[in-house]
């Protein structure tokens, strides 16, 4: 078994002005796509071709740092292309994500300030995330290519919004303005996949 690069159902520049049509592009065919051919080189020959993505992540915060990363970032960014939508649809959650938001968070606005909080302050390459944990809405953040289903990292849960804040995810557009690409990255959500995302978590 050999992981491959999820097909996009969008095109690059649908983000505009969010997000440009060149980082897109460079974010997808060469950024997930190293992470993608990088994690079936390495796991060729292993027992980990019969394992699902989400076996290998629980298996990953180990010494082997190559297949810790390569398979976050694979996974990742699966997770990432999912959640984006353009063309301003379901980009807010429908009354009952948003009532799961507000007893987690007490409103959608303190949720968003703090995933936003989250994600400004990813110290150098890094995930902000909503995961569920014990039922439950969690946010936090991650370093380099860890995620929640990982184990021993301190943000422990299942991940169903992420947002990626290495440089190469927003520089070419942003530079330095990690907090206006944040901004952006509320505009293009789409809502009706994380409800998914939820639901499939609780059942």
């Amino acid at each position: 078994m050999s992981f491959k690069l999820p097909k996009l159902y969008y095109s690059y520049s649908d983000f505009e002005p969010y997000i440009d049509r060149r980082t897109m592009k460079i974010h997808y065919e060469k950024h997930h796509a190293s992470y993608t051919d990088n994690l079936n080189k390495l796991i060729s020959g292993t027992d980990m071709m019969n394992m699902t993505i989400e076996e290998i992540l629980r298996k990953s915060y180990m010494e082997n740092t190559k297949i810790r990363n390569n398979s976050g970032g694979f996974y990742n960014h699966n997770l990432f292309w999912e959640i984006l939508i353009p063309n301003l649809r379901y980009t807010d959650p429908s009354p009952f994500l948003n009532e799961k938001i507000k007893k987690n968070f007490d409103s959608f606005d303190s949720f968003k300030k703090e995933f936003s909080s989250a994600a400004f302050n990813c110290f150098g390459s890094g995930w902000a995330w909503l995961c569920i944990k014990e039922q439950k809405l969690k946010i936090c953040s991650t370093a380099n290519q860890d995620n929640p289903i990982m184990s021993g990292i301190g943000c422990e849960g299942i991940p169903i919004l992420g947002l990626d804040v290495w440089e190469h995810a927003y520089y070419l557009q942003y530079q330095n303005r990690r907090l206006d690409y944040i901004s952006s990255f509320w505009k293009i959500i789409n809502w009706k996949k994380v409800e998914e995302n939820y639901n499939k978590v609780i059942k």
